[in-house]
């Protein structure tokens, strides 16, 4: 049976990560980004069709995560070095080139199963997406099919709706007024 995560304190992680891409000696935790806002997302698999869109896009604008206070962490089941050649292919390639936050190694999969977007029968996670406050606490978690990407837009308006921590209506953006 699904259980609920939002609201509740955030899975706790560790995981290897490319955050030093020359050596990849560097882990990644939940702990690192203590006192931030933290957008985790999980995908499927390296090398395939719709990730590197939904990656390089989070990637280009990776300047406004940070103007928001908020920072970015991928995560799949691929492993550190996979990650790490993926970075290393060219966009023109289907690779991901530079981009301006780690991909992290699940390839124990207990983070895409704490995170309740593990397919055991595959190895892969789905397209989860989950947005922590700074206090650790997750307030906002959307899963969808592999086939479909992510709208960074719909990511950046979540956060900042809830860093309003006001309610906000239907269809709200940015600089309008809350309820």
């Amino acid at each position: 049976m699904a259980q609920r995560l939002v609201g509740l304190p955030a899975p706790d992680f560790e995981m290897e990560s490319t955050k030093n891409l020359e050596t990849l000696d560097e882990k990644v935790s939940l702990s690192d980004y203590k006192g931030k806002w933290l957008v985790l997302f999980f995908y499927p698999l390296d090398f395939t069709f719709v990730c590197p869109t939904e990656i390089t896009a989070l990637s280009d604008r990776y300047e406004e995560f940070q103007d928001l206070d908020a920072e970015i962490l991928g995560v799949s089941t691929d492993s550190k070095y996979s990650h790490r050649a993926w970075i290393n292919t060219p966009r023109s390639e289907n690779g991901l080139g530079d981009i301006n936050f780690p991909l992290a190694a699940d390839t124990t999969h207990k983070v895409s199963r704490d995170y309740g977007v593990l397919i055991e029968e595959e190895g892969i996670a789905l397209r989860g997406l989950f947005i922590i406050d700074p206090d650790g606490i997750l307030r906002y978690q959307v899963v969808n099919d592999n086939n479909i990407g992510r709208d960074v837009d719909e990511t950046l308006r979540v956060l900042q709706a809830l860093q309003t921590g006001g309610l906000c209506p239907a269809n709200w953006k940015p600089g309008q007024k809350t309820l």
